[in-house]
């Protein structure tokens, strides 16, 4: 087993899991150290909505109870984690960033939650994210943004800003994420962490607060692809609750993060994710990743998909269109916030659910209701949200040819690093995007992972570099994945993360 370090906020969750196991260590220790860190450092970052200390420490003490008296536990036993706040959780509060939201306690947990805790895993609270998870900067998030642990003045990706964050600033050692359109993936890639958009169906969504319900997709975060493989492990499976989950084991992901072989391998770089508007220094690693990759033995040719140009215009008509139907349940008839219109005596239903929403929703979540209500509304359905369709059944064409030549398809995650806060704010297209790598993989349903590819030449800023997988190969991702970890620890003479300052001012070294 490899020795802790002193600090036990630093260690990986995999060393985490083998110290307890060995009783090395205790779960008390564990996420008394993690809430310790908290209360020191997220006043600065403010990656946690709300932090579940009592409940965080029973869990720990039950799981160390149940060791000691010999029990046979689950891998990550002991391992505190930290909960995306669109994932019910009974007891706490869940908010989705939103003020209608606010103070609401469900009274039960979504199935992702119920599997981390009878896998012996402390909840250390919930993560912050853009309200409703619309966002690609955590900058929308009703309860203020989250920040960047690279450089506070900085957004750490989005809608799940706050999961990259906790884990960049060594609040957790592991997250779970959410992904409708790279609310996983591009927050790992600028924060220089790990995460995963398993397959869609491979992860229950049973509840989760749903934005968009073809193009939501749970899956984990971590630090590294071990961490986050063993974790995907816990979450993934089949769930009766959920219609859309897959009823098929987890695939091998843990055992394919531990092989860590690519020899053989063809690899497909996706000439339509990479060119114009792309940052040089998250180019340049980008191919430094890719070299490293056939010199590790995997075959790389270039690949074209050529639909994926129209990937953003049909998502941000499918989303908006989803997103319009999944949130009118929020009518303050319910739960959830209720505000009374002002100067009206005796209000009506209407009265009532106008004033509500325009106080509980901010302008983002507006601005996506009034798009996604115009493109299904009559006259304007089939040219708008059934052409989107259309699309999204060419990019899956798209995605089946590739996959019919290469075995994975890699990009850049993110077209930039993680820029200033305030400076997209106003120009939702600038913000959009942020995503134009990531959508094509929610559109088709098929698994993606960002692993940090180094630090950009430019502002010294961490680049991710993006793994796509056919449907129910998420095993590759981890196979590929853990890989080229090792090949760019190697590299750069340690993890990325590493090399990150300790909360704020200038980004670390330049360069390699």
């Amino acid at each position: 087993m490899t020795d802790l370090p002193t600090d036990l906020t630093r260690a990986t969750a995999a060393d985490l899991a083998g110290a307890l196991a060995s009783k090395t260590i205790s779960s008390v220790e564990v996420t008394q150290a993690y809430l310790d860190r908290i209360a020191a450092v997220d006043g600065q970052v403010h990656s946690y909505l709300h932090v579940d200390t009592d409940g965080a420490l029973a869990q720990a003490r039950a799981v160390d109870e149940r060791r000691a008296a010999g029990e046979s536990l689950g891998a990550l036993a002991g391992v505190p984690i930290a909960v995306k706040d669109v994932m019910t959780t009974k007891g706490l509060p869940t908010t989705c960033g939103s003020k209608i939201l606010e103070g609401w306690i469900p009274p039960y947990d979504a199935t992702v939650v119920t599997k981390l805790r009878e896998a012996g895993l402390p909840i250390l609270g919930k993560t912050n994210m853009d309200e409703f998870a619309m966002g690609s900067s955590t900058e929308h998030s009703a309860y203020g943004p989250s920040r960047n642990p690279w450089d506070l003045d900085r957004i750490p990706g989005g809608s799940g800003g706050g999961s990259s964050s906790v884990l960049a600033s060594f609040q957790a050692p592991l997250a779970t994420g959410t992904d409708t359109g790279g609310s996983i993936r591009q927050p790992a890639a600028v924060t220089a962490t790990v995460g995963t958009k398993p397959t869609y169906g491979g992860v229950s969504r049973y509840g989760l607060v749903a934005l968009a319900s073809s193009l939501d997709q749970a899956g984990p975060c971590g630090r590294t692809v071990l961490d986050t493989a063993l974790l995907h492990a816990v979450m993934g499976g089949h769930d009766p609750m959920d219609s859309t989950s897959i009823d098929a084991p987890v695939p091998p992901v843990v055992e394919a993060a531990r092989a860590a072989d690519v020899r053989g391998m063809r690899i497909g770089v996706v000439k339509e994710l990479g060119g114009e508007g792309y940052q040089p220094g998250v180019r340049a690693r980008f191919d430094e990743s890719v070299a490293l990759l056939e010199e590790l033995g995997a075959e790389v040719v270039e690949v074209s998909c050529p639909n994926f140009d129209y990937a953003l215009a049909a998502y941000y008509l499918i989303l908006p269109s989803e997103a319009s139907s999944n949130l009118a349940k929020f009518d303050a008839m319910r739960y959830g916030l209720r505000v009374l219109p002002e100067g009206v005596d005796d209000p009506s239903a209407e009265q009532v659910m106008a004033a509500t929403r325009d106080a509980g929703f901010g302008p983002e979540v507006k601005r996506r209701i009034i798009l996604g209500t115009y493109a299904l509304s009559s006259g304007y359905y089939d040219a708008y949200y059934g052409s989107a369709q259309k699309v999204r059944a060419l990019i899956a064409q798209d995605f089946a040819a590739a996959y019919g030549r290469v075995d994975v398809l890699v990009s850049p995650t993110a077209p930039t690093t993680a820029f200033k806060l305030g400076d997209k704010l106003e120009d939702p297209m600038a913000m959009y995007l942020n995503d134009i790598a990531t959508i094509p993989a929610n559109l088709a349903g098929v698994p993606g992972m960002s692993i940090p590819s180094g630090l950009a030449d430019e502002d010294g800023l961490p680049a991710g570099i993006q793994i796509l997988a056919p449907a129910t190969k998420d095993e590759r991702l981890y196979s590929v994945g853990a890989a080229l970890e090792a090949a760019l620890v190697d590299r750069w003479g340690g993890p990325i993360l590493d090399r990150a300052p300790e909360l704020g001012g200038a980004a670390a070294a330049k360069g390699a």
